[in-house]
């Protein structure tokens, strides 16, 4: 009796001492990650009560520091304070070979902000009573009709492509064009790419399609281009004086290069689509348009800017992680202080862009990059201003703390990993545990077989949102599938009881 009781003491401290080390492990192993990736830092300046030249200064440091550690060759920012364009610089290279420099007046693809700016096309067009929102796409087209589709089309209305509900999927964001080159016309793309792939109004899903198909009612409500209907009824009247469409001006206005996830460089392109991603314009446009946005402009009432920013869609999926829903082109969220915020990004090859606006406030913040290793950088970047502005935060700096959660499980798959095979080493695997070795076997193969499928995509959203940290991630993976396939195989020790 008396030794039954002393195994099961030694089991449990056996097994204590096994899970105290397993957690050891894993915190050295993560901390390590994350102090040797650059990813957790100490002595950082908190911007809480800064002046707006400290805040800037602050800037001035932090920006070239963080764009060497996640390898960005360049960066457009723009602040707004008091309703009014305060800072707009530019950091680094526009081309990195031939040494060009980023200067604030760099006009740059703005990716899917321009949906924002698309949405303003679209109200103005409600406000001169044009259109209706609530009435069926289909009513205004004219000379363009549907592809067969399983779903009903005459359903979706103008709301539904405003706020990404209409069923539209996401569409081809590979299929890019140089400046100048041919390309397919609007009307043909949509014909071969808006078919629904679920009934209007289901449910949040992103598209480029559904903004593509919104260029097309422009066209056809008003009879003008929608990059000349953009320019005179937007544009110009927001004093966005470089913002542009037009494949002539892209090429004079020498854009920057972008660098891709592996640092690569990536010609200028433009979409043969313009309303879901095609403006080029510099920071200081956004920063303009930013600003129209949270007080009287001659655009659009205050009526219809509160239209855009009430929100529209609300279970958002992945993006929920970081907004609370969708208006009408816009993210939107409540700060911890109450105060509504709007924003939306973009990112295409080689580029990563980023808008948020408080319009109680009067406080916008513009980064434009040459980089898709941006995230990272721009949640840092709008942790620090929101911190400036006593916001206290904003959804964006959940990548952030995605880090350190990364770092987390990279630091437990090494752990785990050196474990089993120090157990491996110390023990005799015996063969009645046959069923554990064919589930550990299945689990390796199945872990193996997503890290080679990983490395053959040419675009991930965890190596996007985490392009450090996910290279960390698959060394660990395959760590972790390498050492539950060798503690799947019995050997014996030479020392064994035969």
């Amino acid at each position: 009796m008396k030794h039954d009781v002393h195994m099961k003491r030694s089991r449990l401290f056996e097994n204590f001492k096994l899970w105290a080390t397993f957690i050891f492990l894993s915190l050295i192993i993560g901390l390590s990650i994350a102090l040797f990736s650059g990813i957790l830092q100490f002595r950082q300046n908190d911007p809480v009560g800064f002046s707006l030249d400290d805040f800037r200064s602050h800037f001035e440091v932090k920006i070239p520091r963080l764009m060497k550690q996640y390898e960005i060759p360049g960066c457009n920012i723009a602040l707004v304070h008091d309703f009014e364009i305060v800072w707009n610089q530019g950091f680094g290279y526009a081309d990195v070979a031939s040494g060009r420099f980023l200067t604030k007046d760099s006009v740059m693809s703005v990716q899917s902000i321009t949906k924002s700016t698309t949405a303003w096309g679209v109200l103005k067009l409600n406000e001169e009573n044009l259109i209706n929102l609530d009435d069926p796409l289909s009513r205004y087209l004219k000379t363009w009709q549907f592809p067969p589709s399983d779903y009903p089309t005459e359903n979706m209305t103008i709301r539904h492509l405003l706020s990404h509900t209409a069923g539209m999927p996401l569409g081809d964001f590979t299929d890019i064009y140089a400046p100048g080159e041919l390309m397919p016309a609007l009307k043909d793309k949509l014909t071969q790419e808006a078919v629904l792939m679920r009934q209007p109004g289901a449910g949040f899903s992103y598209s480029n399609i559904g903004y593509n198909l919104l260029e097309l009612l422009i066209e056809e409500v008003t009879g003008q281009s929608y990059s000349d209907y953009m320019r005179s009824e937007i544009f110009e009247p927001l004093g966005m004086e470089t913002a542009t469409f037009d494949s002539r001006e892209i090429s004079q206005a020498n854009p920057p290069t972008g660098y891709n996830l592996h640092g690569e460089a990536v010609p200028v392109y433009v979409y043969a689509e313009k309303a879901s991603g095609g403006l080029f314009a510099t920071a200081g446009d956004i920063a303009r348009f930013a600003a129209a946005g949270m007080r009287g402009n001659t655009v659009l009432t205050d009526e219809r800017i509160h239209q855009m920013y009430a929100p529209e869609s609300q279970n958002l999926g992945f993006y929920g992680l970081v907004f609370d829903a969708y208006g009408m082109g816009h993210y939107i969220e409540t700060l911890p202080n109450d105060m509504l915020s709007v924003s939306h990004g973009g990112q295409g090859n080689g580029i990563m862009t980023h808008f948020q606006v408080v319009p109680e406030s009067g406080d916008a913040i513009v980064i434009l990059t040459n980089s898709q290793r941006s995230w990272p950088f721009i949640s840092s970047l709008l942790r620090d201003w929101a911190r400036w502005r006593m916001f206290p935060s904003v959804g964006m700096e959940k990548i952030i703390w995605g880090q350190y959660g990364l770092c987390a499980i990279i630091g437990i798959l090494f752990s785990a990993s050196c474990l089993i095979i120090f157990r491996k080493i110390l023990t005799v695997c015996r063969h009645k545990q046959s069923r554990l070795k064919r589930v550990r076997i299945g689990a390796s193969i199945l872990l193996l077989g997503i890290l080679i499928w990983c490395a053959s995509q040419t675009y991930l959203m965890i190596t996007s949102v985490f392009p450090i940290l996910s290279g960390w991630l698959g060394y660990a993976t395959l760590a972790f599938s390498v050492a539950l396939l060798i503690s799947a195989f019995p050997f014996r020790r030479k020392d064994a009881t035969q």
